[in-house]
């Protein structure tokens, strides 16, 4: 690993892995209810996506010609003498390999996450405010919170796995060991979350469902790392969202 490759993934990592955190303290805790809170809110949301996609298209387009989500760590594009073809089959991971992976990763966070709530959920969380909560911002109609439902679960969950798991984790790659890199983009995955959490969970509650997002960003980091893609991960992540939306919903409407 060249200096220069080093360079870059620090220069990606110090402008992203701030920013995710920075919308939260904006939009949800410094400035909640100011025009100014919302725009740099969105703001943030615009160039956690914005970055990574400018970063392929500038670094790696002409090199892969491909998504990233099908693309293997980025060392095959940097390093094009160990691999003639940058094509070449033995540069991807087919997804047939972390199908079954990736489905009983999902399965086992859906399980714990349901275990969890059925065993603490009533000990820690205090559901009248945090159904308050939800409905203040209108996810008490039951045709929204489907709406919201499935755009988590379709979009926004493949939409991090690009962010954190191709863009953040493969950045981590380059500066420290595989296991490492797993584990500080799962920190990184987690930090914006608690935060986000903090308004509607009490100190307490907050801090299991962080070890559960950080349970969570190991395992989706580790698929990422493992098959080569984004897509077991994704896979993995519709699960948990799942079982998160479907407790939302029986405290929300029993």
């Amino acid at each position: 690993m060249n200096t220069e490759t080093k360079t870059k993934a620090a220069i990606a990592l110090v402008l992203l892995v701030p920013v995710p955190s920075l919308g939260v303290l904006c939009g949800m805790i410094w400035f909640p209810d100011a025009v100014l809170g919302k725009v740099l809110f969105s703001a943030t949301k615009i160039w956690i996506l914005a970055l990574p996609v400018a970063w392929w298209w500038i670094f790696y387009r002409r090199a892969e010609h491909r998504l990233p989500a099908c693309a293997a760590s980025e060392a095959s594009v940097e390093k094009p003498s160990k691999a003639p073809e940058p094509h070449s089959p033995e540069d991807y991971t087919p997804l047939s390999k972390g199908i079954v992976a990736s489905i009983l990763a999902g399965v086992a966070i859906l399980l714990l996450i349901v275990g969890a709530y059925v065993w603490l959920g009533d000990k820690l969380i205090d559901k009248e405010f945090f159904v308050g909560k939800l409905r203040d911002v209108g996810l008490g109609d039951k045709r929204l919170y489907f709406g919201a439902m499935m755009y988590w679960i379709l979009v926004n969950s493949l939409l991090e796995e690009f962010v954190w798991r191709w863009f953040v984790t493969e950045r981590f790659s380059k500066l420290v060991p595989p296991v490492a890199a797993v584990l500080l983009s799962a920190l990184c995955f987690t930090l914006h979350h608690t935060l986000a959490m903090s308004v509607y969970l009490a100190p307490l509650a907050n801090a299991a469902a962080s070890v559960g997002v950080f349970t969570g960003g190991v395992i989706f980091s580790w698929l990422f790392v493992r098959y080569k893609s984004i897509w077991p991960p994704y896979i993995a992540h519709v699960f948990a969202d799942i079982a998160i939306f479907a407790i939302g919903y029986v405290m929300l409407f029993g």
